[in-house]
């Protein structure tokens, strides 16, 4: 009997988590403010708090190259890598959000970017004819996806201004459970891209080492 009370318990607390709504609000301006609130916490994040200077160390003795192998380090990814792992994944994303039936609220979206034009005008308007679009064809994608209930996006060039300015409050808030959901719809697709891209980067590297002995033997 008593195992029962514990897993009725479990399963209460299970649910709670899974209702609970957790969110992010940042603030552009002068300087950027990032607010995060779980349940009924919420603390700031950015700019954080000013730590104490921490004391130095005295530097460690470096340690033989050949005494151990160094640690592996994941290969830095190419903007082709980050393109081809977005077209691979769009789809498992869309699918897995389509389930949350708008589960992930943007709430407020105020966003003012003026582009600065001053140093290169044509550049200036190619850019901002290329995010207009951009937003034209992405927003109504989003809003079947997300819950955005008054998104309110303004954007113009100035071509006196030197640099590029933003202002604005994003405010995006989404259950822990839909985060569960939405993580386990597109985790397999995410672990398969990947593998593929180590085992790809695994293969250029076996092909250019021998060309780096050959040219080391020359």
């Amino acid at each position: 009997m008593v195992w029962r009370w514990g897993l009725g318990v479990l399963a209460l607390l299970i649910l709670l988590l899974c209702w609970t709504r957790a969110g992010v609000l940042i603030t552009l301006g002068e300087a950027v403010r990032v607010d995060v609130q779980v349940g009924w916490l919420r603390f700031q994040v950015v700019p954080g708090k000013k730590r104490r200077p921490k004391e130095k160390k005295p530097p460690k003795e470096e340690k033989d190259a050949s005494a151990g192998e160094k640690k592996r380090s994941l290969p830095k990814p190419s903007l082709a890598d980050i393109q081809n792992a977005a077209r691979i994944l769009v789809s498992p994303l869309k699918r897995a959000l389509g389930r949350t039936r708008r589960g992930i609220r943007v709430e407020p979206l105020r966003l003012s970017l003026i582009l600065g034009g001053q140093e290169d005008p044509a550049a200036a308007a190619k850019l901002y004819g290329e995010l207009n679009a951009g937003i034209w064809a992405g927003m109504p994608q989003l809003e079947r996806l997300l819950n955005i209930p008054d998104p309110h996006i303004h954007m113009e060039v100035d071509f006196e201004e030197e640099k590029t300015r933003a202002e604005g409050t994003v405010g995006i808030s989404i259950r822990i459970g839909t985060v569960l959901a939405v993580g386990f719809g597109i985790a397999v697709p995410t672990l398969r891209c990947f593998l593929r891209y180590m085992r790809t980067h695994r293969k250029k590297k076996l092909r250019s080492a021998p060309e780096k002995s050959g040219a080391g033997a020359a």
